[in-house]
């Protein structure tokens, strides 16, 4: 079905005569008839009676008129929609985060974002950096916030920040007491490390091999508090975001172990598909993300 058609029959049945629609519409008489005759000749159906003063409709037409202003209401709401999308006052925004940015470095943006968009949906997935680019890779997400190594041939890129990861015990570990020592006396106790696929124990693998040195973890979890809490232990040791830590080495919780010959310092970064357009919400979240508090 013709759609100009059938906004010429919308016109013409709801002011009431042939004059009236084409008057609305902004063109001439002739030029309504001839849109209304083709479009009850495409449905071999007749939608008006002619009447000395204007058109009534038939029982065919007043079907269609219900079905016209149906499609119509949608499509003016479909151009209010996109246009409060365009100007970032509607609509969704869907973000992925390995567990340092989710927790500590989006929060804050966040709350700017939604204080300056209050009207969109956001909705962030903390997990590692493996999952972050898995669900940029099946359109899950708009955006991935990943610290550590990436594929840089396959994704859009901006770096954020650079962050340090330090090696932290608990104060009652033997190591403790120490004012400086070496990256080789960690190995004789546990490593505590985040799960395969994160981008901190990437990072803490990369650099002790740099060093000549193997990180053999003697217990992975998916949660970066966890590994905190299981430092109370007093045995083992754990790299860990100098973010994520600040409050606990403040406090006297952890210590930070002096390690002279071994620092490890990562990259945080927003990830979105290669060669993809970025719609507003992401855009202006990413914009934001590069502005200071």
């Amino acid at each position: 079905m013709n759609l100009h058609h059938l906004k010429v029959f919308l016109a013409v049945a709801e002011a009431g005569s042939i004059s009236a629609g084409a008057e609305r519409l902004h063109i001439s008489q002739p030029a309504v008839t001839r849109e209304i005759r083709d479009l009850e000749a495409s449905l071999d159906l007749r939608l008006f009676d002619r009447q000395p003063r204007g058109v009534r409709l038939t029982e065919g037409g007043q079907r269609l008129l219900d079905y016209a202003q149906r499609i119509f209401t949608l499509e003016r709401a479909a151009e209010r929609d996109l246009r409060d999308f365009a100007q970032v006052e509607q609509g969704e925004l869907h973000i992925g985060a390995s567990a340092t940015l989710g927790s500590y470095l989006l929060p804050p943006l966040i709350r700017r974002f939604r204080h300056a968009h209050p009207h969109i949906f956001v909705s962030v997935e903390v997990s590692n950096t493996d999952a972050v680019t898995r669900q940029l890779n099946e359109g899950h997400i708009s955006l991935g916030f990943v610290e550590g190594s990436f594929d840089r041939e396959a994704y859009g890129h901006r770096l954020l920040a650079r962050d340090a990861l330090l090696p932290v015990v608990a104060p009652t570990h033997p190591l403790a007491r120490l004012d400086s020592l070496s990256a080789e006396r960690l190995l004789a106790y546990p490593l505590y490390m985040r799960e395969p696929g994160s981008g901190a124990r990437s990072s803490i693998e990369q650099a002790y091999r740099a060093h000549g040195l193997q990180a053999q973890a003697q217990m992975a979890i998916g949660s970066t508090e966890a590994l905190k809490r299981l430092l109370a232990d007093g045995q083992g040791i754990a790299w860990l975001s100098q973010r994520v830590v600040e409050r606990e080495l403040a406090s006297g919780e952890l210590h930070h172990l002096p390690v002279s010959d071994l620092q490890i310092e990562r990259e945080l970064h927003a990830l979105w598909r290669q060669g993809a357009s970025l719609s507003p919400a992401p855009a202006a979240f990413l914009a934001l993300s590069e502005t200071p508090d």
